[in-house]
């Protein structure tokens, strides 16, 4: 499971993680995926693109999972 730190910051928007994450192209791809469906938050589907993901939260996206870091 990938680690993606928060570096200061309080949490980041879904669509970003994915984009920092390098589980998608870019900001667009990842606003198309999360409205899609395509993207679990803590095991469940999230469709909120603007997400606010915090600090021991794991996201998953085709079978690749991230956690969130302080």
């Amino acid at each position: 499971m990938k680690e993606v730190a928060l570096e200061g910051r309080p949490h980041i928007d879904l669509c970003d993680l994915l984009k920092v994450a390098g589980m998608v192209e870019n900001g667009a791809v990842g606003k198309h995926t999360v409205a899609e469906g395509k993207v679990k938050v803590d095991g469940a589907v999230e469709l909120r693109k603007r997400c606010k993901i915090r600090e021991g939260q794991t996201v998953e996206f085709q079978g690749k999972k991230v956690k969130v870091i302080a």
